[in-house]
């Protein structure tokens, strides 16, 4: 059983690091194309604050660094799974998405159907622009190199 409960939070943290990444609008097309169960707003789309907070060269003394403005949603499906969504700045609707997708990776009924038509497609876009701007990158390196007098 804790295999499986491992598993599950494998699978959403998957889900989360491409969703947190990817564009509203993307997500959105992307989950339009899943029917999606009833379900309940347990937290309303809302913006708030969070402290970032960081450490003195690294590893050293934490110290807050200041506020950023993050949007926050939970929703609970008709079979009780509970998604939470969280994403930087002010966008409200991607934080419910998130949300919304959140619960149906939980749900053993849409959890294939979100991989396959929401998480795939957002990983290969994702995939895609990291490879491209490497690409571009790399296409700017410079070697230096010293050489070596043959001076005494």
């Amino acid at each position: 059983m804790i295999v499986n409960e491992n598993s599950k939070q494998a699978r959403r943290k998957a889900a989360m690091a491409v969703l947190a990444h990817a564009d509203a609008a993307e997500i959105a097309r992307h989950l339009a194309a899943i029917a999606s169960p009833p379900y309940e707003n347990l937290r309303e789309a809302e913006n708030g604050l969070v402290m970032v907070r960081g450490r003195v060269g690294g590893d050293g003394a934490p110290f807050n660094l200041g506020e950023a403005t993050v949007s926050r949603a939970a929703v609970r499906l008709a079979g009780g799974e509970v998604g939470f969504g969280y994403t930087l700045g002010r966008d409200r609707e991607k934080a419910h998405m998130i949300a919304l997708c959140d619960a149906l990776v939980q749900s053993h009924e849409f959890a294939d159907a979100v991989e396959t038509k929401v998480l795939a497609p957002l990983r290969e876009a994702a995939i895609s622009v990291r490879n491209r701007k490497g690409a571009e990158t790399a296409a700017t390196r410079v070697d230096f190199y010293t050489l070596v007098r043959g001076e005494g």
